[in-house]
């Protein structure tokens, strides 16, 4: 392994400690002592790393989000566009231990961005690139003939909006709302608009 490579593997084992020390114990409670303890590494490579709480919480969230876009399974580009957005819906709700985890780390952004204007931009940041991973997925759907056309921003929108919601009442193990009824009602919502049928797709 070179230097490079040593360094890169240093900085992710990094960032996944990070996730799971914030996701476990709130940010406000995380010291860089705790993360550096969990990932195995010295306070002092850490802050080599990443030598602010803020910049080391920035990292984790972007480092959060590029693991669930890649855990939406293979899209070689054939597979149809209704079942790669089922498959972007499931991995916006919390439907695993993995996904609970990025879940609570949004939580902790969403508490921070409304008292941080960095946490704020960054949060923003990352719902842009949510919606335009959503409305891509649907404009490809409109031009393959799969979906009837449509507002596609609007789509974009309400299946965030739809993933939100829903998704807290599942961190909160609602009784009146499981994950079927999470993912079902999400597509109910948005077939009639692109002209499929209004049953989840199985993925």
């Amino acid at each position: 392994m070179t230097k490079a490579e040593r360094a890169l593997e240093t900085r992710e084992r990094i960032l996944t400690a990070a996730c799971e020390v914030i996701a476990d114990i709130g940010f406000e409670y995380v010291s860089m002592r705790k993360v550096a303890e969990h990932a195995g590494v010295s306070k002092a490579l850490l802050h080599y790393h990443f030598d602010t709480r803020e910049k080391l919480f920035a990292e984790a969230m972007t480092h959060s989000f590029a693991r669930t876009g890649t855990n939406t399974g293979s899209d070689t580009g054939t597979d149809p566009a209704a079942i790669v957005l089922a498959r972007i819906v499931r991995s916006m709700l919390p439907t695993d231990e993995e996904l609970r985890q990025d879940w609570k780390l949004w939580q902790e952004l969403w508490v921070r961005a409304l008292r941080d204007g960095t946490a704020r931009t960054l949060a923003v940041d990352l719902y842009d690139q949510l919606h335009a991973w959503v409305t891509g997925t649907v404009e490809r759907g409109i031009a393959s003939g799969e979906f009837t056309d449509c507002d596609v921003a609007a789509i974009g929108t309400l299946v965030l909006a739809l993933c939100d919601g829903l998704g807290i009442r599942l961190m909160l193990d609602d009784p009146r709302v499981d994950l079927a009824t999470a993912q079902s009602t999400v597509w109910r919502a948005i077939a009639p608009a692109l002209g499929i049928p209004p049953v989840f797709p199985e993925v």
